[in-house]
This record gives structure tokens, C-alpha cells and sequence, in this order.
């Protein structure tokens, strides 16, 4: 039995590499970027993963169509919050365009490391948030344009 079979938690493979990404996801878990609420924001939107219960609420403000400052609450595994985490990093002072071209590649390549399908949920959550926020603000001002 290989230690992936016999823990649903593992998050790699068992090289050095492997070792030094799970630390900086926990280090990410423990003491999460970005973590918290905004007053005034332009985005708000919470999303959550009814198969495990994680939960994260994205909150940005904009300025000039770029995110100027970000923050995110919630919990969650340490997949999701590190995930969150890496991602607000990421995203302050992108563009919405940029934004709206995010994949989860992208996210895959913050996290660095192989995810299972469960997990790979969890390390989509919050930018599944922050997509639907942009595109529910661009339905906002196009519905205020009419």
C-alpha cells in the first residue's frame, strides 16, 4: 500500500521537491495571505464545496478595472485555504482581463503539486469565486448601461 492509498489527505508524490510545496501549502494553511474582509469592496462572492464543506468568500476592490486590494475568509481544508492564499497573492494589481483568463493551471502551478479529483476542488474554490465575482460584476454594469 502506498502512503496516497492509506491517507485521503496526501497531497504528493515523496520527492524532496514534493516535501518543500506540502510545507509551503501548510505554511499557506496556517498563516494564510490575504486572510480577512473588506469594508468597501467592488467583488464579493462566496462559494462553497457542498462535497467536503469548505467555504471561501472573496472580497477585491477595484480601481482603473485592476484589483488594487483583495482578501478572503472562510475555512476549509489546507488545500483550499493555501489555495486562496497563492491565489489573492497572484491576483493583486491584475487586470479584470486577466483575471477572467485564469485557469486552473494556473492554480495548479501556485500549489505545485499533483492534485486527485476530490482535491482538486478544493484548490479550484476560490477561483471559482473570484470568476463568477468578475462575471457577475460585468452583468452588473451592463445591465446599469441599459
Amino acid at each position: 500500500m502506498t502512503k496516497e492509498n492509506l491517507d485521503p489527505n496526501w497531497l504528493g508524490g515523496e520527492s524532496e521537491d514534493d516535501e518543500i510545496y506540502k510545507e509551503n501549502i501548510l505554511d499557506h494553511f496556517k498563516n494564510p495571505h490575504n486572510f480577512g474582509n473588506l469594508k468597501e469592496y467592488t467583488i464579493k462572492q462566496r462559494k462553497n464545496n457542498p462535497l467536503c464543506g469548505d467555504v471561501v468568500e472573496i472580497y477585491a476592490k477595484l480601481e482603473d478595472n485592476k484589483i488594487v486590494e483583495v482578501k478572503f475568509a472562510g475555512n476549509g481544508c489546507a488545500i483550499s485555504m493555501a489555495a486562496s492564499s497563492m491565489l489573492t497573492d497572484f491576483i493583486k494589481g491584475k487586470s479584470l482581463e486577466e483575471i477572467k483568463n485564469l485557469s486552473g493551471k494556473d492554480v495548479l502551478k501556485l500549489l505545485n503539486i499533483r492534485l486527485g479529483v476530490v482535491r482538486m476542488k478544493c484548490g479550484m474554490l476560490c477561483l471559482n469565486a473570484i470568476l463568477e465575482g468578475v462575471h457577475n460584476l460585468e452583468e452588473k454594469n451592463e445591465s446599469a448601461e441599459s
